[in-house]
């Protein structure tokens, strides 16, 4: 089955994809382009899926650089390809031509960054946690300190989980209004004491008050099994284990 590749105008002339699960070699709960060497998933098969990537990128696959994600909101700069181990961090910068930076998701949202004119790129995974502590942020400033400059740069948000599927608890909220009372307008009412959060807007609002222009290609993980992981969705079936999705973004 051929890859299926969500794209954005706002990141062209970059190459870029945002992966869905089709067109890969797993099967069972995996079934399709599973990229994540974390999972259960055999290491083989997820090589080989890894590969089709690589392919699809036009790099070799030791070109392809990910990280080993702990959402945190470290990021790193790559010089020339992917490095072993994986160094611990979310998000992954470079402006050395050949490269391809690949972000690895199953709900979290991926986040591609380009400034065209200056030849610097980004992918960014970004959760909750690591979009409130503040990974979208420090890949902005990485790219910057590769001479990046913030009115160039473009964020584009690939799919994640929305709104009407994100129901979280009053702790969560407490969360978030300590950091600023304002952001109650990212979330919703939901059933008894729950409430719905939108990720997207918040990664949306974080990027554009850092000064980057941003979108969401506005695909939700959760509700479209067919074309996405989703851990959440794994997890209210009770799944063994789940997919991840990754997006990727070269010079």
């Amino acid at each position: 089955m051929t890859l299926e590749i969500i794209t954005s105008d706002s990141l062209s002339p970059m190459r870029h994809g945002f992966f869905t699960r089709r067109g890969g070699a797993s099967s069972g709960v995996f079934a399709g382009l599973n990229c994540g060497t974390g999972s259960s998933d055999q290491r083989d098969i997820v090589a080989i899926n890894r590969a089709r990537v690589a392919d699809a990128m036009g790099v070799a696959p030791s070109n392809l650089a990910t990280v080993h994600q702990v959402h945190s909101a470290r990021a790193v700069t790559v010089a020339d390809g992917a490095a072993d181990p994986k160094p611990q961090a979310d998000a992954l910068v470079t402006a050395t031509p050949g490269v391809a930076l690949g972000i690895l998701t199953a709900d979290c949202q991926p986040v591609l960054f380009a400034d065209v004119e200056n030849g610097v790129i980004g992918a960014a995974h970004a959760g909750w946690r690591g979009a409130r502590d503040g990974v979208l942020e420090a890949t902005i400033d990485a790219m910057t300190d590769l001479g990046a400059e913030r009115d160039c740069i473009v964020a584009v948000i690939g799919p994640s989980i929305s709104q009407g599927a994100y129901e979280v608890g009053p702790e969560f909220l407490d969360n978030f209004m300590q950091e600023d009372p304002d952001n109650s307008r990212f979330f919703a009412n939901g059933t008894g004491d729950r409430m719905l959060f939108d990720l997207p807007a918040y990664g949306l609002h974080k990027l554009r008050a850092a000064g980057v222009a941003a979108e969401w290609t506005r695909h939700c993980t959760y509700s479209d099994p067919d074309r996405f992981y989703s851990f959440r969705r794994a997890t209210h079936a009770k799944e063994a284990d789940y997919g991840r999705l990754i997006s990727a973004i070269r010079l």
